[in-house]
């Protein structure tokens, strides 16, 4: 499974790595919206994707703060 294994990875970075890995799927959401709007993005998925790795990160840095 590619997204437990996406997870895994999430949990062993700190904090300071999990707000990068955010700000940077932030970006690549607002970049493939942007594409979408210009009819040049042929994979669609992708942004479904990237909405979802967004929360997975920013859930595992809520577990990481209440863990603190």
């Amino acid at each position: 499974m590619k997204t437990t294994k996406y997870v895994e990875d999430l949990r062993t970075k700190s904090i300071a790595e999990l707000d990068e890995e955010l700000v940077a799927a932030k970006k690549e959401l607002f970049n493939l919206r942007f594409q979408n709007a210009t009819n040049q993005l042929d994979n669609t998925s992708r942004i479904k994707e990237v909405r979802r790795n967004i929360a997975r990160i920013q859930g595992i840095i809520a577990e990481q703060n209440s863990a603190e």
